[in-house]
Formats: C-alpha cells, sequence, structure tokens
C-alpha cells in the first residue's frame, strides 16, 4: 500500500490541478456566454516556461518505482525518466493557458519520450516547456507539448512531447464506419503480466499529485460515463516501460532510448493486464492490452539507438 505521506510532497503538482481546473471552467462559462465566437489565431511555439525544482525525495522515487513493477536499486543514483508527469505537469500545463478551446474536455492523447543520459538524482531539476504544435480538424485538437528536463549537470537530459486531445465533436461522417480501435496484434508475445486493483489510480495519484477524480472516485467516474475509476495513462506508461526494461533489456534501465505512444482506450479499474511486444530490430513496437487479439489500452514504439 502507497503511504498516504506521499500527498504532503505533492504541492506544486496539486495547485496545478487546481488552477487548470479554474481556468477551464472560467473559460467554459465564458464560451457559453458568446457563442459562436471567433476563435482567436493561436501561434506557435508558444513561449517558453522554465522553472526549478528541488531534489526529489529518495523515499518518493523508491515507491514510485516499486509500485510501477520496477526495482529501486536500479535507479539507485537516478530519476526514472517515465516520472516525468510529477515535474512536467506544472510546466506544460500554464502553455494551455487561454486557448479558445474546450479545456475542460481534453484528454491524455499519449507520449514521447527521449532519454538522451541519466537524469542524477540529488540535484535540482532544471525544466522548460513550451507549446510546439497545434493540428486541429473538425472533430478533434491535438496539442502537443514538449518539456525538457535536466539539471546542472545533465542539461537536457529528457525531452518529452506530451499529445493533448481536446474532441470538438464536430465533423461526423454518419455514411462511414466509426474506425476501429486497435487491438494487440495475433504476432506479438508477453513479456509481463499483472493484477490492478480498484485502488490503483488512488495509489498513483499519491505518488505523482495527479488527483483527478476520475482515477480515484468512482461516482466522479461514472459523472464522466466511466464504468469505475480509470488508470491514469501515464500509470500505463510507466508499467509498460518498466515491463520492458525487466522483458527486453535484462533489467538494464538505460538501454530503452525512446518510447512514443497513445493511450487508445480508458483502463477500467480493477484489471489484469499484459504488456506485450512485437520486435522489428532496433525499432520495436509495444502494446498494453488483455490478451493477444484483444483490445490495446496503449500502443507504441520503442528504440534503443542501436543500429545494426
Amino acid at each position: 500500500m502507497v503511504s498516504s505521506l506521499h500527498v504532503l510532497r505533492q504541492g506544486t503538482m496539486l495547485a496545478t490541478l487546481g488552477k487548470t481546473a479554474i481556468g477551464a471552467l472560467r473559460q467554459s462559462r465564458q464560451r457559453a456566454h458568446e457563442p459562436g465566437a471567433a476563435r482567436p489565431p493561436v501561434t506557435t511555439p508558444s513561449a517558453e516556461i522554465t522553472r526549478t525544482f528541488a531534489p526529489l525525495s529518495p523515499r518518493l522515487l523508491d515507491d514510485y518505482v516499486q509500485h510501477v513493477g520496477g526495482d529501486p536499486r536500479a535507479y539507485r543514483n537516478e530519476v526514472p525518466p517515465h516520472f516525468f508527469p510529477h515535474w512536467a505537469m506544472p510546466v506544460a500545463a500554464p502553455t494551455l493557458r487561454d486557448l479558445p478551446y474546450p479545456l475542460t474536455r481534453v484528454l491524455n492523447g499519449g507520449c514521447r519520450v527521449q532519454i538522451n543520459q541519466p537524469l542524477p538524482r540529488n540535484e535540482a531539476l532544471i525544466v522548460r516547456g513550451k507549446l510546439t504544435d497545434i493540428d486541429e480538424d473538425e472533430r478533434r485538437v491535438v496539442l502537443t507539448q514538449r518539456v525538457v528536463t535536466g539539471t546542472a549537470s545533465a542539461p537536457n537530459a529528457l525531452m518529452t512531447d506530451i499529445y493533448a486531445i481536446v474532441p470538438l465533436g464536430g465533423g461526423k461522417d454518419k455514411g462511414k464506419a466509426a474506425k476501429e480501435k486497435p487491438r494487440v496484434p495475433s504476432d506479438a508475445h508477453e513479456i509481463a503480466s499483472f493484477r490492478l486493483g480498484s485502488d490503483a489510480g488512488l495509489s498513483f495519484a499519491k505518488l505523482t499529485g495527479d488527483f483527478n477524480p476520475i482515477h480515484w472516485i468512482p461516482l466522479a467516474a461514472r459523472a464522466a460515463g466511466f464504468p469505475n475509476v480509470i488508470l491514469h495513462g501515464f500509470g500505463t506508461l510507466a508499467r509498460a516501460y518498466e515491463a520492458l526494461n525487466r522483458g527486453v533489456f535484462g533489467g538494464d534501465v538505460h538501454r530503452l532510448k525512446v518510447l512514443d505512444v497513445k493511450f487508445t482506450r480508458p483502463l477500467v479499474l480493477p484489471h489484469d493486464l499484459s504488456v506485450f511486444v512485437r520486435a522489428h530490430g532496433a525499432d520495436s513496437e509495444v502494446f498494453v492490452g488483455d490478451a493477444l487479439g484483444g483490445p490495446a489500452y496503449m500502443t507504441g514504439r520503442f528504440e534503443t539507438g542501436e543500429r545494426s
């Protein structure tokens, strides 16, 4: 069980969630009072935001790694790259402020993580973020935010692109069949399996600070249209990352250099899950799903940087 004392270390993330929610609600009310108003133009890239964070608690890092299936000893002198939402979201969230889209509907579409070098523990984190791209059609907007994380000794250790999707509700063609969502390929092979309880979302929230109620309050999840609470997308990512470390790289946490994923379905808790891979040399595919041929909740590609 994850200690509730970790919540005391989540002040920055909790403040970010509060400001983001208030801003989105204010924007929603303004749009309701001004229906049909033209959207002001948005240019990219946005201005860069820079913040510095104190070194992270070793106990928090160790408990987080253990929670997502990793070995804390493998990260004795460094920060696990997939922990980036803990500090990246407070920097990324302000880059979406005042955008002319219904941000109360925003969904986590996925991310790309590029590891340039290990991120040292016991050093302050220097984090830079900006909105880099807006891809809009009648149905949705995809907002890409880039966050670069480093320290004084490793200034560009980690680069992450975060994909936020805002559904717009237009462009539906009744004459076309709905696009089929991804499934786990029948020729993939399983590298890990695990059981997620109903409290997995709450535990992940305690460790990362992401207390969006759909992940830990059943009533909130049902009000949002889900049968029960759903796991954070980044929680799925972290478990897949550690499954690759164990099942593909023999426990070496430095082999993986790029992981680019999409979250394709809500993962309702509790749930039995597996991680699957389909190898194509140095650039291979990863899937999180129920079984071969079954629904995939996350799809992605990973690279080692090793070329034959």
